[in-house]
């Protein structure tokens, strides 16, 4: 009995001190990415006059808790976060539907030349984004959609390529027999999709919502070439006012992208099970 204690007891030495030394691995890696983000905290509690104070005040004292109010005073931020999640919401329908209803087509459905109109689709992942953009302005501009939210939020009822290959490849993971055992039952394509396919899916469709709302709420480039009405702007476009051409007030800048961030990572920790799981299945079966 000794002996078989004596030999137990290494191993459990050696496994608890690799344990010991990968969580200390991992700590600091976190507390080194955690740098910038300390900073940024730090520089939106700073009054104007510590920004660039030498030695720098790592911890600053007092806290310029106003900054959070001034970003207010100084632009109409709160109109730019309402512009932003309108155009989330709006995107967000949009490529649900879109992507969810192309999705099924190319998974359920079975018909002459599916597989050759999936690899012209996979294939405009591969052309870049800046090289449609011009005839993409030119025919937004034809239609008199330029200053509007037309051109930010139409495309998105055409679906994502990216998005739905993910969704195709989830759906494809769902056996036939459910359709086969609910046409058997009278039901149509379209009461499967909804009752179905749709509730199944739910994991997928978040990473949807979250790949959506995170591209748009962060997006600069399309609110810059299509809005010229400052009230129109979005977040992304609302913190270039801090930063002028000579001076930067980064103490507002910084305060203003601490609030920018609470609504993605909101989002992230309320679906973080369902947005794990839709990344693990998403190509189960290709």
């Amino acid at each position: 009995m000794a002996a078989t204690t004596s030999q137990h007891t290494p191993r459990f030495s050696l496994h608890f001190w690799r344990k010991v030394r990968n969580y200390a691995v991992l700590v600091l890696l976190a507390l080194f990415f955690m740098v910038p983000f300390y900073a940024m905290v730090s520089t939106a509690l700073k009054t104007e006059e510590q920004l660039f104070q030498i030695p720098p005040a790592w911890i600053p004292h007092p806290f310029a808790w106003e900054n959070f109010i001034q970003v207010f005073k100084e632009v109409p931020f709160g109109r730019f976060i309402l512009n932003s999640a309108f155009l989330v919401t709006v995107n967000v329908i949009g490529q649900v539907l879109a992507t969810s209803l192309v999705a099924y087509g190319f998974s359920r459905f079975r018909f002459w030349g599916r597989d050759v109109l999936f690899v012209i689709l996979l294939a405009t992942l591969m052309i870049p984004k800046q090289v449609v953009l011009v005839p993409q302005f030119i025919l937004f501009a034809k239609l008199g959609w330029v200053n509007t939210y037309l051109p930010l939020t139409v495309p998105a009822f055409m679906g994502s390529a990216f998005l739905i290959f993910m969704v195709r490849q989830y759906m494809m993971s769902i056996p036939l027999d459910l359709d086969e055992a609910a046409m058997i039952d009278g039901a149509s394509r379209w009461q499967i999709l909804w009752r179905i396919i749709f509730p199944i899916s739910t994991p997928i469709l978040v990473l949807v919502v979250i790949f959506t709302f995170v591209d748009v709420w962060n997006d600069f480039m399309g609110p810059l070439i299509y809005l010229n009405d400052p009230l129109k702007f979005t977040v992304s476009l609302g913190l270039s006012f801090f930063q002028g051409a000579k001076s930067t007030s980064w103490h507002l800048l910084m305060a203003a992208v601490m609030m920018a961030m609470i609504p993605p990572i909101t989002l992230f920790l309320i679906a973080q099970k369902r947005l794990l799981g839709g990344i693990a299945s998403a190509g189960i079966k290709g």
